[in-house]
């Protein structure tokens, strides 16, 4: 009986010693290039955190980058690596009351500029549409692009139901892919950003 308590309070410090260690390593873990993007999120970055959560996710500051034009919409981004990335944030009073948030302010989507980031499928700023195309094969739509410059958006449609409200559009100058953006409808698809 001794024996069992003994080893029963070894294992419980063991484990506790690892639980501990492992939720400090994950909390440690700061949000960089190496993060995949996936329809909506970018490491542990989601679409539907507000300020204060992202930020906490992202272990890194960030700071307001473009105001928009009203309160309603504007841009936030990170540090160092992160360049090229960027949280377009808007209101959602709704998810605000419901989760009893001290702010309405919620990621909605997430712009990739910077080459070094890539989908959890592989794809990234510089790849060809043929590329893209073959990476998600029979979900792209494309289009043409809004302002009559040359060029594409192809737009990732997820078959999974959960998805649905969610895009990746990919923008070409016509052969490559020049910037990418994740997040939720209809965000994601306003091509002037927060404009």
């Amino acid at each position: 009986m001794n024996n069992k308590n003994k080893l029963l309070k070894i294992a419980t410090i063991t484990l506790t010693t690892y639980t501990v260690t492992i939720g400090t390593v994950i909390a440690q873990t700061k949000l960089t290039s190496q993060a995949k993007v996936t329809i909506n999120s970018i490491g542990p970055v989601k679409v539907g955190m507000n300020i204060p959560q992202a930020t906490a996710a992202a272990n890194t500051r960030l700071y307001v980058e473009y105001g928009g034009n009203d309160e309603a919409c504007y841009y936030i981004s990170g540090e160092g690596d992160l360049n090229g990335v960027s949280f377009m944030v808007t209101k959602d009073e709704t998810k605000s009351r419901r989760d009893k948030y001290a702010t309405s302010d919620v990621i909605a989507r997430i712009d990739i500029d910077n080459p070094k980031i890539t989908t959890v499928s592989g794809a990234k700023v510089g790849d060809t549409e043929a590329r893209i195309k073959s990476l998600y094969p029979g979900q792209i739509k494309v289009t043409p692009h809004y302002n009559g410059l040359p060029g594409h958006y192809l737009t990732f449609v997820p078959k999974n139901k959960a998805e649905q409200n969610y895009r990746v559009i990919f923008e070409t100058d016509g052969q490559r892919v020049t910037r990418y953006r994740v997040g939720k409808l209809p965000e994601v698809e306003y091509y002037g950003g927060c404009a």
